[in-house]
């Protein structure tokens, strides 16, 4: 993919701020549409580097008023405004990580005193156990966290992963579950599976989890999980793909020439908000 050269303020408004150093997308060499980011609007930035950073444990790098957080397969922006609402009631209901442990990484969102949501966020018939569940059909622990500005996380076991934390899934709420599936993996080519007992597909770096909700659900765009990023290898083709589908982007395929990065912005038929990125990966 391209290389990027040191962000520059242009970059900053439209990605949220970074800084020249690895991005830590482990899965960009795997195919030519992995997961980037996650675009966080906030009210308070250093209350989200104390979650994001101290808490999770990502790297921060600071970039002008904005913060990046470098987890495995995911970065996180952080940019200051006022959110016009948490993850919980939108297209994307929350996002999930990788732990080695759930119990010690719970003690650490404890110490800190972030909100552990686990008994109110369960599905039915999911017994807990010290604000953990243990998920039979998959064979881990999961706990629910909840971050400034009601940004929902979930924290999933993994007993064997090497790394602290990585990126694990994003989960959305949907009235149609099939509908939703099928357009991530025609628009992604994303392959169709299940999570357990959940509808999902995956892409390098990310599973894509969805949920049947019948409520009627906000888009993502303002709230405090403003958009989602996908890091594309050929942007500018698959761009041209899309509209062939019949995408209709809110800001087309653009090149940031003294920067070496490309971007676009749209909106799928639900409400998320889309980014994708050429050039992310050599962060």
């Amino acid at each position: 993919m391209k290389p990027v050269a040191v962000l520059g303020m242009s970059a900053l408004l439209l990605l949220g701020g970074a800084a020249a150093a690895s991005a830590q997308l482990t899965a960009a060499s795997e195919g030519p549409v992995v997961y980037g980011h996650h675009h966080l609007i906030v009210t308070d930035a250093a209350a989200h580097k104390r979650f994001w950073a101290d808490t999770l444990g990502g790297v921060p790098t600071p970039f002008g008023q904005s913060e990046i957080y470098k987890f495995a397969n995911v970065l996180v922006f952080a940019r200051e405004g006022e959110p016009t609402g948490g993850t919980k009631g939108t297209t994307v209901n929350h996002i999930g990580f990788w732990v080695p442990s759930v119990r010690a990484a719970l003690g650490k969102v404890r110490a800190a005193g972030y909100p552990i949501v686990t008994r109110q966020e369960l599905p039915p018939a999911v017994s807990v156990i010290d604000q953990m569940a243990y998920l039979a059909d998959q064979d881990t622990y999961i706990a629910y966290v909840m971050g400034p500005d009601d940004v929902k996380v979930e924290l999933v076991e993994n007993r064997t992963q090497a790394e602290p934390i990585a990126l694990h899934h994003i989960h959305f709420d949907a009235n149609d579950v099939d509908a939703m599936k099928a357009w991530y993996v025609d628009m992604f080519g994303a392959a169709p599976g299940m999570r357990g007992s959940f509808q999902a597909a995956d892409l390098p770096g990310v599973n894509l989890t969805y949920s049947p909700n019948s409520a009627e659900l906000a888009g993502t765009q303002g709230r405090s999980l403003d958009h989602i990023g996908f890091e594309v290898d050929g942007l500018e083709a698959f761009c041209r793909e899309l509209e062939a589908k019949g995408i209709e982007f809110d800001r087309p395929y653009q090149e940031i020439e003294a920067l070496g990065l490309a971007i676009a912005f749209f909106t799928d038929p639900w409400g998320t908000y889309i980014e994708l990125t050429e050039g992310l990966d050599e962060y």
